[in-house]
């Protein structure tokens, strides 16, 4: 039987609860966004003991589903001040899933100050004095975890970051090779977490049953299904194995769309030189791997493991937004220079997104020079330490575009936005003004239609269909997080007509229900009804749902500019 786990961090004690409405049925991103309008007040402070962090599997996590290992992070924000819910890979939510586990609630907040790991295993839970990891980056913290509770084991970890409390730090997972290259690294729960005083989570399934399955037979069958529409996909089954999600920077600059110094322009001269292309070769020459998964039975297998040119280990997870941020948005275009961030922002717990976003930022205030990846990487490494620069880089674009006196920055709920410029692609600009999350591409990823030609065509340069297409994919999307499944598997769902009925009946025979696709459609709705309330009570109105005034100004090639009214924009949620 499920169970939610909640810790008390102010007393180091745990307790168990049956799960009983309004959780009963929830999993992802449904039981973290229900749990935190449920039980946090949106007026308080993120970092006070009155906040909560969540962290739930899938519902089909833990059974044998391909790309079904997700695991959904929830809290108030300490970068927004909004609802926040961040999404990772990794070993953790697998494991948690077998052991019966469908949330744990991390309370309270201890007057000590002291650190603590926490390890649950089959047997129970533990709680441990976490002197000797504070301080420590994730590879490090990971590795020690490792030799001392096994290898294989899931660990959830802060870095620097995290313990500073700074509100861009990420939370990290150890991949099936025990480094922290996948992370819920968005809206700085990582400082949430740090302040509940949570160095590591450690999580042993060893000797715990498989996950039950209530019609066996027809769950194997939907299951086999599955996994064939994933790898008969062109994207998923093709393109994102063979070069990750970076295969995207040719393609979105060729679109006009790749934001490039500071989202001045649309194309990025140098682009070829940070490509998936570009880093498929190099690892293949410096004898890395050019796919891997993210967590076991992921068929995608869309990360990798990128070498330095002496032929040693840089990072693993080198992903298009990483390198867009890092990289065309800076106009840094030596790919080893933006990997070494990414290993460092990896290892500090920094959200590489916010990170690039604030490098450019800074560029745009003068304190580093446009393209100098060297500055770039001397400035990062401040995070870790009392330099007062580490500070506040550590706190994202906004804060620090408020330090330098700079009007140029691209947030929206004070979260950079990611590599799409909205001007180009409209229907993004819609998502990352509306998303409850802040400015969030992955909320409601319209690039895979406007861009990609996936589930239909929507001209991404004129406002024609996007609404609708923002809307759609923002519900559809809030339902895929809640089952667990990757957010890449969406390309399938959406050319494949028989992909959301698999996935519906995935749900039913491992749970023995009768659910529809309207059923999924109405879990999604269910979902954003929670987000949107929450900022609503927190103080969040349709003024917070614009994009800057600078996406006014024509973005070349294609000399488009946001046209989206204030009217427009508020129509989205309105009957939700």
């Amino acid at each position: 039987m499920a169970r939610i786990l909640r810790l008390n961090m102010a007393e180091k004690s745990y307790v168990w609860e049956e799960v009983k409405a309004p959780y009963a049925g929830l999993g992802g991103r449904a039981m973290t966004s229900r749990l935190i309008r449920q039980e946090v007040s949106p007026t308080c402070h993120p970092l006070s003991a009155a906040n909560k962090l969540v962290l739930a599997p899938g519902l089909l996590t833990g059974a044998t589903v391909a790309s079904s290992g997700r695991i959904s992070v929830g809290g108030k924000s300490p970068l927004t001040g909004g609802i926040k819910e961040s999404n990772s890979g990794g070993l953790l939510s697998q494991k948690l899933a077998r052991l019966g586990v469908q949330a744990v609630v991390v309370e309270g907040r201890p007057d000590d100050g002291e650190f603590s790991v926490v390890r649950l295993t089959k047997d129970g839970v533990e709680f441990f004095p976490a002197t000797e990891y504070a301080g420590l980056g994730n590879y490090e913290t990971m590795a020690r975890l490792w030799e001392r509770f096994g290898k294989g084991v899931g660990v959830m970890s802060i870095g620097q970051a995290g313990e500073k409390r700074l509100t861009t730090a990420s939370i990290h997972f150890a991949d099936p090779w025990g480094r922290p290259g996948r992370a819920a690294g968005r809206g700085g729960l990582g400082a949430l977490m740090g302040s509940k005083k949570l160095k590591a989570l450690v999580v042993d399934d060893k000797g715990a049953p498989p996950v039950p399955l209530a019609r066996s037979e027809e769950f194997k069958l939907a299951a086999h299904k599955w996994a064939k529409i994933l790898l008969a996909h062109p994207i998923s089954g093709q393109a994102l194995p063979t070069y990750g999600t970076a295969v995207l920077i040719n393609i979105v600059n060729e679109a006009g769309a790749l934001p490039t110094q500071n989202f001045r322009r649309g194309r990025f001269e140098f682009a070829e030189d940070l490509s998936g292309e570009r880093m498929a070769e190099l690892i293949k020459q410096r004898g890395g791997k050019t796919k891997e998964g993210c967590h076991p039975g992921c068929v995608i297998q869309c990360s990798q493991t990128y070498h330095d040119a002496a032929g040693n280990y840089l990072t693993s997870g080198f992903e298009y937004e990483s390198i867009w941020a890092m990289g065309a948005n800076t106009l840094i275009r030596n790919l080893d220079e933006v990997a070494l961030m990414d290993r460092l922002c990896d290892d500090f717990g920094l959200d590489t997104i916010e990170w690039g976003v604030t490098l450019g930022v800074l560029m745009e205030g003068g304190v580093i020079p446009w393209g100098d990846g060297p500055a770039a990487i001397a400035m990062l490494k401040k995070v870790p330490t009392d330099d007062v620069w580490g500070r506040i880089v550590g706190n994202g674009s906004a804060f620090t575009g408020q330090a330098l006196g700079v009007d140029r920055i691209p947030a929206v709920k004070r979260q950079g936005l990611p590599a799409y410029d909205p001007r180009a692609e409209k229907g993004i600009g819609l998502t990352y003004a509306t998303s409850p999350m802040g400015g969030d591409h992955t909320a409601g990823y319209t690039v895979a239609t406007n861009i990609l030609g996936c589930g239909g065509q929507a001209n991404p340069l004129v406002k024609g269909g996007n609404l609708k297409l923002s809307h759609d994919l923002q519900v559809a999307t809030a339902a895929i997080d809640s089952t667990g499944l990757c957010l890449f598997t969406a390309f399938a769902v959406l050319d494949n007509p028989e992909a959301l009925p698999c996935i519906v009946d995935m749900i039913n025979a491992r749970y023995g229900l009768a659910l529809t696709a309207d059923d999924v459609v109405s879990l999604g709705q269910a979902v954003l009804r929670d987000e949107v309330s929450f900022n609503r009570d927190a103080g969040f109105t349709t003024a917070q749902d614009r994009l800057p005034d600078f996406f006014q100004e024509k973005l070349p090639p294609h000399n488009t500019t946001w046209d989206f009214s204030p009217e427009e924009i508020d129509q989205m949620w309105k009957g939700l």
